[in-house]
């Protein structure tokens, strides 16, 4: 491998981790921010970041971890930062007093594999079909 090959080759690396990680924490926002909505809670801005910032904080954990950034879009990265901020998020929930009920946890459980695992299965089929 060339000097310029690896260099392409470690640029696109670094591009998937930020497109990954940048993609993983909208989405998070983006949960926030419909079940803010769906209760009709105000205080719009804040109050996502407020709803989102347990699980945004599991999901860095999942990233510090170095089990996400070797390869951030597989299938497995996927099921490491959907369970770390499922799982952070509601032990950071229940420490800082939020509500934690079960209904809430099924729904995160559910709402955050569909978006942080499924995006990534969707690649990850698109990459298989290009192959085939």
């Amino acid at each position: 491998m060339t000097s310029e090959t690896q260099q392409h080759s470690t640029s696109r690396g670094r591009q998937s981790v930020i497109a990954a990680a940048l993609a993983d924490a909208v989405l998070i926002l983006v949960f926030a921010a419909i079940g803010r909505d769906a209760h009709q809670r105000g205080d719009i801005v804040t109050g996502v970041f407020l709803t989102a910032w347990p699980f945004l904080a599991g999901a860095a954990l999942a990233w510090l971890s170095g089990k996400v950034r070797r390869r951030p879009l597989s299938l497995s990265a996927g099921a490491v930062v959907w369970l770390c901020a499922v799982a952070g998020g509601m032990i950071l929930r229940a420490l800082t007093g939020q509500t934690v009920v079960v209904a809430f946890v099924i729904v995160a459980l559910l709402s955050l594999g569909l978006f942080l695992f499924g995006y990534r299965a969707l690649l990850v089929l698109k990459r298989r079909s290009r192959t085939s």
